[in-house]
C-alpha cells in the first residue's frame, strides 16, 4: 500500500508541477496571464490544504456527513440560477460569483454524489441487486444532481457524472440489465437535447465533418491537431509553441494537452497519459484493499472520475471525441476542478491509510484480526 500511495502522490505532484509550467507558457501572451496564473497557484494551495486535511480525516466519518455534503452541494448547484449570485457566460449558468471569486458548483456536486453512492452502496449492499435498491432509489440521488447540471447547461459534466454513477452502481452489485433502462432513457433525453441545441449540434457535425467546419466549430480541434503534429517527438521547446498566440482559443483550459504536445512533443504527451494510467492503477489497488465497502466504493468512484475526465479531455484534443468542455485533471486552468479533485485525492489517501495490513499467506482468515470486509479485496487476493 505504501508503494501505491507514494506513486499516486508522485504522479499527482508531477501533473500539478507540469500544469503550472504549461499554464505559464500558454498564458504568456495573454493580457491577464500573470493574474490568472497567480489565481491558479492560490487555488492549488487551497486544494493541497484540503488534500492534506482529507488524508488525515477518517473517511468513515463521511458516512454521517454524506447527506449534509450532498444537500449542500445541491444548494450550491441551485445558487447558479439565483440573480446577482449566479454568473451567466455564453448562455450557461455554471458559476457563482462571490467578492470577485468564481466557483463552479458542479465540480463539488460530483464528489458529493460519489460519497452518497458509496454510503448507499454499503448500507443496502444486500438489496442493491433488486430493482428498487439498484435503480429506483439511487436514481433519485443521481437524477437530482444530473438534472441541475443538465439545465445549466453542461452536457459534458452530465455525461461524466452519469457514467461514473452507473459504474459505481455496477461495482456495488446492481444488475447491468436493470441499468440498461435508465441508461437508454438518459441517452434518448441527451440525444433530443443535442438535436435541439444548435451550438452543440454544430459541435457534433464539426466532429463528424471537420474539413467542412475548419474555420468554425472545428477550429479548436483543427488547431489542436496542428499543434500536436508540429511538436514531433520532443516538441519545439518550452515556451516556443505558436498555438497560444491566438490560433487556439482556450488553450490554457480544455486544450492545454495540445500545448503540451506542441512544446514537449509526443514524449511529453505519452508521459502525461502514463501518469493518468498509473493514477488509475493506484486508485484501483486502493479500492481493492480498502477496509470496508464504503471505502472501496469511495476510492473506485474518485478513481473513475479522474480517469474518465482525463480520457474525455484527451479524446477531445485528439479529435477522437466531440468537444465537451472538460478540463484536463490537475493541469488545465480552473480552480474549482483543481480543488475538488485534490480533495478527492486526499480521500483516496485516507482510504489507503486505513486499509488493513497484508498478512502472511500462511495465515487463515480466522487467524487475522481486523480483516477487511471489503468484498472487492477478496476478489483481488
Amino acid at each position: 500500500m505504501k508503494v501505491a500511495v507514494t506513486t499516486l502522490a508522485f504522479c499527482v505532484a508531477a501533473l500539478l508541477a507540469l500544469g503550472v509550467v504549461m499554464l505559464y507558457s500558454s498564458m504568456m501572451a495573454a493580457p491577464a496571464g500573470a493574474h490568472d496564473l497567480m489565481m491558479q497557484l492560490i487555488w492549488c494551495a487551497v486544494g493541497l490544504v484540503l488534500c492534506i486535511m482529507a488524508a488525515a480525516f477518517d473517511y468513515k466519518l463521511l458516512k454521517t456527513l454524506s447527506w449534509p455534503i450532498y444537500t449542500g452541494a445541491l444548494a450550491l448547484a441551485v445558487a447558479v440560477f439565483v440573480p446577482h449570485l449566479g454568473l451567466k457566460i455564453n448562455g450557461a449558468h455554471r458559476w457563482i460569483r462571490w467578492h470577485g471569486t468564481t466557483l463552479q458548483p458542479s465540480e463539488f456536486v460530483k464528489i458529493a454524489v460519489i460519497i452518497m453512492l458509496a454510503w448507499f452502496g454499503e448500507r443496502y449492499q444486500r438489496k442493491i441487486h433488486t430493482w428498487n435498491y439498484g435503480i429506483n432509489f439511487p436514481i433519485i440521488i443521481i437524477g437530482l444532481a444530473l438534472g441541475l447540471i443538465f439545465f445549466e447547461p453542461d452536457r459534458g459534466q452530465t455525461i461524466l457524472l452519469a457514467t461514473v454513477s452507473g459504474a459505481m452502481l455496477l461495482i456495488a452489485g446492481a444488475r447491468w440489465r436493470h441499468l440498461l433502462v435508465p441508461a437508454a432513457g438518459g441517452a434518448a433525453v441527451l440525444a433530443f437535447s443535442l438535436f435541439h441545441d444548435s451550438m452543440r449540434r454544430g459541435r457534433i457535425l464539426a466532429w463528424l465533418h471537420p474539413d467542412a467546419h475548419e474555420n468554425g466549430a472545428a477550429l479548436q480541434a483543427h488547431q489542436a491537431m496542428i499543434g500536436l503534429g508540429s511538436g514531433g517527438w520532443f516538441g519545439v521547446g518550452l515556451g516556443n509553441g505558436m498555438r497560444k498566440f491566438g490560433y487556439l482559443p482556450e488553450i490554457h483550459t480544455d486544450f492545454i494537452f495540445a500545448n503540451i504536445g506542441e512544446e514537449l512533443g509526443l514524449v511529453g504527451t505519452l508521459l502525461v497519459v502514463l501518469a493518468f494510467v498509473v493514477i488509475a492503477v493506484c486508485g484501483i489497488y486502493i479500492s481493492l484493499r480498502a477496509r470496508d465497502v464504503f471505502g472501496g466504493l469511495l476510492a473506485a468512484g474518485i478513481t473513475l472520475l479522474i480517469s474518465l475526465q482525463a480520457v474525455i479531455n484527451i479524446g477531445v484534443v485528439t479529435s477522437a471525441l466531440p468537444n465537451k468542455g472538460l478540463p484536463l485533471p490537475f493541469i488545465s486552468y480552473g480552480g474549482s476542478n483543481l480543488v475538488a479533485l485534490l480533495a478527492g485525492v486526499g480521500i483516496l489517501f485516507s482510504v489507503a491509510r486505513r486499509a488493513p495490513a497484508r498478512e502472511p499467506i500462511s495465515k487463515t482468515a480466522k487467524d487475522v484480526e481486523g480483516i477487511s470486509d471489503n468484498p472487492f479485496a477478496a476478489r483481488a487476493t
